[in-house]
């Protein structure tokens, strides 16, 4: 085990979400390269509460890669710059003594920060709520062999639902647009045999509620570049298919 000296911190400060906000300098004297990023942001707070100075709030829940509340621009990158990596599962090997590091919060309209490093992501929740479930019968659950699906479908059904709603792909858009994310959520559904009955309702309602709320999507891709998951982009050219279908089923339908 070796250890990384003279790190710079570079970090947002931002004391509420009316406060312009600024960049202060911090230096980590010594720290493992085995330390996880949020491990390193820990080490400065315990410093800062020593010295009785108020510590920097950052967001994170299970430090596991699964709950994607660890939403930090790293160096200008989204998580930072491992691929495939949240940003808790960043260990500090990637880094070098005498690294400056930049640390922002995720830098959407849609995601207003709420101090320091912590966004409200809430805009995703009004997504989910407005169509990202099924509506099953109450009841006792079916055998799950009783609905054979095909393991290319369960497979692309499985890739989608591995979002995690982190909000990396807003962060990294340069029209700070949210199509992955509304796609992976619609699409992990859309593909089973258990959404199809309100396929093109959900769609309809999800799409429509991202567009309250986020920009345009025009295909840069930096979205699935930046997503620590790694969904495809081809999410997207499904659900805007299932959006220009919706359209006319759905209008068909109020017209009966």
């Amino acid at each position: 085990m070796s250890h990384l000296k003279n790190l710079t911190l570079k970090v947002w400060r931002q004391s509420g979400p009316t406060d312009t906000g600024h960049f202060e300098n911090y230096t980590i004297d010594e720290i493992s390269d085995e330390a996880s990023f949020l491990e390193m942001l820990d080490v400065l707070n315990e410093s800062l509460i020593n010295e009785n100075k108020e510590a920097v709030v950052f967001d994170h829940d299970c430090r596991e890669g699964i709950c994607g509340t660890c939403s930090l621009m790293i160096n200008g990158v989204a998580h930072g710059p491992q691929k495939a990596t949240t940003t808790c599962q960043l260990h500090m090997r990637t880094f070098k003594s005498g690294d400056t590091i930049v640390i922002e919060p995720w830098r959407a309209t849609a995601f207003p920060i709420i101090k320091d490093l912590m966004v409200d992501r809430s805009a995703f929740d009004r997504i989910i709520e407005s169509g990202g479930f099924i509506t099953a019968a109450t009841g006792g659950a079916p055998d799950a062999n009783l609905i054979p699906i095909p393991k290319p479908v369960a497979d692309a059904a499985m890739d989608s639902a591995a979002c995690i709603g982190c909000g990396a792909c807003v962060a990294a858009c340069p029209n700070g647009a949210a199509s992955l994310f509304t796609a992976a959520k619609i699409s992990h559904l859309n593909f089973l045999p258990q959404g199809q009955s309100e396929r093109f309702k959900r769609t309809e309602a999800m799409v429509e509620t991202m567009d309250e709320y986020f920009g345009s999507c025009t295909n840069h891709g930096e979205c699935s570049a930046a997503c620590p998951k790694e969904i495809s982009i081809d999410v997207i050219a499904l659900m805007n298919k299932d959006y220009r279908a919706s359209k006319f089923k759905n209008r068909k339908e109020l017209s009966r």
